[in-house]
């Protein structure tokens, strides 16, 4: 009985797992439906309007990267980018209501098809005939194209499995990037040129049961979807995002003149403060603050443990005040001091304070999140709290930790960590028994105050 409840709590665990698939399996034959929007599309089209929509011609946007599609045994002939950027630029375009976008691509069909029209008229007409009109011409070109497709620069997963039950997950991210740039006819000056790049995430997640539930009874139960990010609606939105900020950076420029200038401003400076975030955050989506200190304050509360010759290892208070000083952002040092109780027998009128000199090394300075690692040497004194200064005694330690800190902003950071306090005596809880000496260990968390400039930085307001 017991193992039939194991087993259906797993049947029906695949099942939640992967109820997003059952609930959307392609049961039955779609009908054909408009494209897909993107969260660019929407934006595109929110632009306030232009004073005068610009002509501008698009000879060409391709796929410049020559990549082929990756298969797992012999070669493909299909390309991993699509060959079609030209029309979804052209389409973006179209969209923003900025330009007008006039055929350039296949210009040799559109010119044979007017001296068809020409001709004709000429032949049924004579020369009474009225006259083809003339083309319009650009006053910008529009060039570039998807100069990057980079595969599996962040792959990953996770999975388990016990008696013959598990599951696991997968995940894959590639990248792509986008140039385009606006180029004056009149004398061939380049006005403008952005870039963009866009990840393209393929996950995969499966659970699955293989075990016999009786003699010559065997139960297999599998489960599991794949979900892969369209190729084609990436480079849509990359185009599309790279056409709205070359709008918006020309508007800043005054290369465009905007319907309503304020509604231009407004536009101009939250575009300019996602690009402050976006330029904060790297390549793998860690989000960077500005190192710009030298020194620190810190409070900290927590617990400790004294783990000595007594039975009795009890949590009690700790307190400390400290103050620290970077040499580079990934080192430095601190001087902390602290009073805290041990929780042993004969100490409750005993009081210990405490004071460390530590090492620090910091493993990304640079992040919201940031483990660190501390060491060095310390001194713990102790007495009786009604006579501090006659029977004090003290206890040469070393001590050692680690941590994580998270910033919330460039002058303030909480941090959680751990500290193990070795000292060179059996004496602290005045008890010499075996071989040991006594121990104490300490957890806690505390509130960072950074200032100061940084000595670069500094340096450089004084050449200046």
């Amino acid at each position: 009985m017991r193992r039939w409840k194991t087993i259906s709590v797993i049947l029906v665990t695949g099942f939640f797992v992967g109820c997003g698939t059952y609930f959307n399996q392609p049961i039955k034959q779609q009908s054909a439906r408009t494209g897909e929007l993107t969260t660019a599309s929407k934006t595109l089209k929110d632009l306030p309007k232009p004073q005068k929509k610009v002509v501008v011609g698009v000879y060409s946007f391709k796929d410049q990267t020559g990549q082929y599609k990756e298969i797992q045994n012999g070669s493909s002939f299909s390309t991993a980018v699509t060959q079609g950027g030209t029309s979804i630029l052209i389409k973006a375009l179209e969209d923003s209501g900025w330009f007008t976008p006039i055929e350039r691509e296949n210009l040799s069909n559109l010119l044979n098809e007017r001296n068809i029209i020409r001709s004709t008229r000429q032949e049924y007409a004579g020369s009474n005939g009225p006259a083809v009109p003339p083309l319009l011409f650009a006053g910008v070109l529009l060039e570039g194209g998807v100069v990057s497709y980079d595969t599996n620069i962040l792959t990953g997963g996770f999975g388990a499995r016990y008696f013959g039950a598990g599951g696991s997950t997968q995940y894959k991210q590639d990248r792509i990037t986008v140039y385009l740039r606006a180029i004056s006819t009149s004398n061939g000056e380049i006005l403008k040129t952005v870039y963009v790049s866009k990840t393209i995430l393929s996950q995969a997640i499966d659970a699955s049961l293989f075990r016999y539930v009786n003699f010559q009874r065997l139960l297999e139960v599998e489960t599991g979807y794949t979900k892969n990010e369209p190729l084609q609606l990436v480079v849509k939105e990359a185009i599309e995002k790279a056409v709205e900020a070359i709008i918006i950076e020309g508007l800043e420029e005054k290369i465009w003149s905007p319907e309503n200038p304020e509604e231009a401003q407004t536009l101009i400076e939250k575009y300019n403060q996602e690009k402050q975030e976006e330029q904060a955050v790297e390549l793998y989506n860690r989000k960077k603050i500005d190192f710009n200190y030298t020194n620190a304050f810190e409070i900290q509360l927590g617990l400790n443990r004294f783990l000595g010759d007594y039975g009795a290892r009890d949590f009690d208070y700790i307190g400390k005040l400290g103050y620290h000083r970077r040499f580079i952002p990934h080192f430095g040092a601190s001087l902390r001091g602290y009073a805290l109780d041990f929780e042993i027998p004969n100490s409750k009128n005993t009081l210990h304070l405490g004071v460390d000199l530590d090492a620090e090394v910091y493993l990304l300075p640079y992040d919201k999140f940031s483990p660190f690692f501390h060491a060095g040497a310390g001194m713990l004194f102790q007495s009786e709290k009604n006579n501090w200064f006659t029977n004090q005694e003290e206890f040469f330690k070393l001590q050692y930790g680690a941590g994580l800190q998270y910033n919330l902003n460039s002058k303030l950071n909480v941090f959680l960590k751990g500290t193990y306090h070795l000292a060179f005596s059996d004496e602290i809880d005045a008890l010499n028994y075996g071989k040991r000496d006594d121990y104490f260990i300490d957890l806690g968390i505390g509130l960072t105050y950074m200032f100061g400039g940084n000595k670069e930085k500094n340096t450089n307001k004084d050449e200046e």
